[in-house]
């Protein structure tokens, strides 16, 4: 349990750690927004008072200095400068990696870690020298204003322990945060004989004196609160202390209110009669919390606090194992529910088809409900780039600023995941060869700040991503002189811009004239493409003169399962991806006569290549006399793949092949039929590329052929 609880924190941090990131951000741009500095603010309390709780006492120490110093911020004594903000990143690095070294992970840099605190302790002297209160921290009175006190009742649940927390971690936050009176209750703690070890029957109130708001006494709790009883009141905004720093007593409180006469308090005391019981039968309640001040009476220990009503849970956090088996079990169940259709389709029996569509309809519904589960917003990675962006800038002497668009596109968790390193390369690339530094771009006209705009959009079953800039553009001069230098284009003849561009993708492929820590070692682009085709999708570049560069991505929205075309060839059985069909026409003898040997059709008016599928899979027999052509789109490409026949629409549940069969071409994973047999789904543009090479070799082969004919 105390392992799960880490566990908990750890992903409990590494959200507020990217918060925190993005409020940096964001505050670099708006130093004078005091919303979100009260949001770097509130993330760094937060990892703060959480850390100290789960035992993560580095975490908790390194970052209460950075604390303090936002807390300066917060009350604009100093200010937060673009230094400052880099400065935070870094600590919010380390943090990051104090956090992660729990777990395996590398450990944090002790020189490193030194360098940040003695320069966030640099800054604190600037404003005035800190006065150590009781626990040695900085006092802040006076920083946020008056006093408050607050009457706290910490209710545990009785599984506390169970989750490895020490509630004396959580007292001891609040302690200090100012002046504290803690008192345990332990009336429900049962007899000996009863009583379990490992169960928390204690319960505390508290009484705090201190400048901070009840937000932030409540981020104390933030990590038990939702089951645990919890109560924090306001009993006395002008402080319940005496010129000694002590608590008054209750009757001295309520002489100088005027609800109890001195004598009266001096026959109450003499007598020794219950203070409580008198107070309740005068009905000296007025305007004021009688039991939170008779905290300090231990004789009214008996008089308690209604339990608090706890909010529902809104959300449920689930490990992404359990959803992926749950996907996976789904998947079994999509291949279950076909067997059923196609028996009960074939058993002629009206009331079993009946039930099968029921379960058809039943399994479909599901199957959309998990797979919307997995879906996330794609801004979760969108703003890990800005700060990737701001480093960048700075490194190559550059003033670059990201714009974002379409952050709430959801994708499926497994996409943007694997979706990062690809954006990362895109980006890079767009600061270092695309944005020109601020002189050049001066030169030209334009503003000194470059933009690299990352955007994305849903496009029926698809997410259109794109990457570009307003800087340069590609150099098609450079990229032609280096694909002519590698032998990829001869020295003249007529190119397009969409096969030149085609060529950045190539792997080892670089225009740059120098190698840096950022770029011109030829890897990247090659590494985009690879990920993207393996994800089913496309990437594309295009360069309109002047006007910067664009990076296109299609991707599918989920990768676990599609809707597929099932088609046959001779006896096997194979599934295009729905999403890149366009549509199925006939193919005649007579139709392939008139074309004169080349795979092309004439698809009202238009001219369509088309490759068959029975001669790149080698398969034997005579094929149909009527065959079927599967158009479908692939990027800007319409071309067609020649089945012997076409099945219909299937539900596909994609199984990755095993290895012994991960480096076969043209293939990009199987799924069971109803019948149990399995059918290969296509990898399309890789059969396209399969196909093109060929023709390639082909009419290269021919050519020499012409040129040795030639010289005999």
């Amino acid at each position: 349990m105390i392992d799960t609880f880490r566990e908990t924190f750890r992903e409990e941090a590494l959200e507020i750690l990217a918060e925190l990131e993005n409020s940096l951000l964001q505050l670099d741009e708006q130093p004078e927004d005091a919303e979100v500095i009260d949001r770097v603010f509130r993330a760094l309390h937060t990892i703060k008072g959480a850390g100290a709780m789960a035992g993560f006492d580095d975490v908790a120490d390194f970052t209460h200095d950075i604390e303090s110093v936002y807390d300066l911020v917060r009350n604009e004594q100093i200010p937060a400068t673009s230094d400052l903000i880099s400065l935070t990143l870094a600590a919010r690095d380390q943090i990051k990696t104090m956090v992660i070294s729990s777990f395996g992970g590398k450990a944090a840099d002790p020189v490193e870690t030194a360098r940040i605190m003695e320069a966030y302790r640099a800054l604190l002297p600037r404003v005035a020298s800190p006065i150590p209160d009781k626990a040695g921290l900085p006092s802040s009175a006076g920083a946020k204003g008056p006093e408050v006190t607050y009457r706290i009742r910490f209710r545990p649940s009785l599984e506390l322990f169970h989750r490895g927390i020490n509630p004396l971690g959580l007292l001891k936050e609040l302690d200090r945060r100012g002046h504290c009176r803690i008192v345990a209750q332990t009336d429900v703690i049962p007899p000996l004989e009863k009583l379990d070890p490992e169960l928390c029957y204690t319960y505390w109130d508290v009484i705090l004196t201190t400048t901070e708001d009840i937000e932030d006494i409540r981020d104390v709790f933030i990590f038990v609160e939702s089951e645990s009883e919890l109560t924090i009141d306001v009993i006395d905004d002008g402080g319940l202390l005496d010129q000694d720093g002590d608590y008054k007593k209750l009757g001295e409180i309520l002489v100088e209110r005027g609800d109890l006469p001195a004598e009266d308090l001096q026959r109450i005391l003499n007598e020794k009669e219950r203070l409580g019981d008198i107070l309740m039968e005068r009905r000296l309640v007025d305007g004021f919390k009688i039991e939170s001040a008779l905290i300090e009476q231990e004789e009214i220990k008996g008089l308690r606090l209604g339990r608090q009503n706890l909010e529902s849970v809104a959300s449920v956090r689930v490990r992404s194992e359990k959803l992926d088996s749950l996907v996976n079990l789904i998947g079994e169940l999509v291949t279950v529910q076909a067997r059923l259709t196609q028996t009960a389709i074939g058993s002629r029996n009206p009331e079993l088809e009946a039930i099968a569509e029921e379960v058809e309809r039943l399994t479909w519904d599901l199957r959309d409900q998990v797979l919307n589960i997995r879906m996330l917003p794609i801004g979760s990675t969108f703003s890990k780039f800005k700060r990737l962006v701001r480093d960048l800038s700075s490194e190559l002497g550059k003033n670059v600023s990201l714009v974002t668009e379409g952050a709430e596109t959801e994708l499926d968790k497994t996409v943007i995941e694997r979706l990062h390193d690809p954006l990362v390369h895109l980006i890079r690339n767009c600061v270092d060869h695309g944005i020109e530094k601020p002189q050049e771009r001066a030169v030209k006209g334009k503003s000194a700040q470059g933009k690299v705009y990352l955007s994305a959009a849903h496009s029926g079953a698809t997410v259109i991503l794109e990457v570009r800039d307003n800087g340069a553009g590609l150099n098609r001069g450079a990229i032609r002189a280096r694909a002519v230098k590698r032998g990829l284009l001869p020295p003249e003849g007529d190119i397009s811009d969409r096969e030149l561009f085609k060529l950045i993708f190539l792997p080892g492929f670089s225009t740059a004239e120098k190698v840096s820590t950022v770029s011109g070692r030829g890897v990247g682009l090659d590494v985009v493409r690879r990920v993207i085709e393996e994800m089913r999708g496309t990437v594309e570049v295009a360069s309109p003169d002047g006007e910067g560069t664009v990076f296109t991505i299609k991707l599918p929205l989920t990768l676990a399962i599609i809707d597929g075309l099932l088609v046959k060839i001779g006896a096997e059985s194979y599934v295009f991806p729905l999403s890149a069909v366009e549509e199925c026409i006939e193919l005649k003898g007579d139709d392939a006569a008139r074309s004169h040997g080349r795979n092309l059709v004439n698809l009202r008016g238009e001219i369509i290549p088309y490759i068959r599928l029975r001669e790149q899979f080698s398969v034997h027999g005579v094929p149909p006399e009527i065959e079927q052509i599967v158009v479908v789109q692939l990027a800007s490409q319409r071309v067609g793949f020649v089945v012997d026949q076409v099945v219909g629409e299937h539900q596909t549940v994609i199984k990755s092949l095993g290895r012994m069969y991960q480096g076969v071409a043209g293939l990009s994973g199987a799924t069971i039929l109803g019948n149990g047999s399995v059918a290969l789904i296509l990898d399309l543009r890789q059969l396209l590329q399969m196909q093109e090479e060929a023709e390639d070799l082909f009419s290269e082969g021919l050519q020499q052929g012409l040129r040795q004919m030639t010289r005999n």
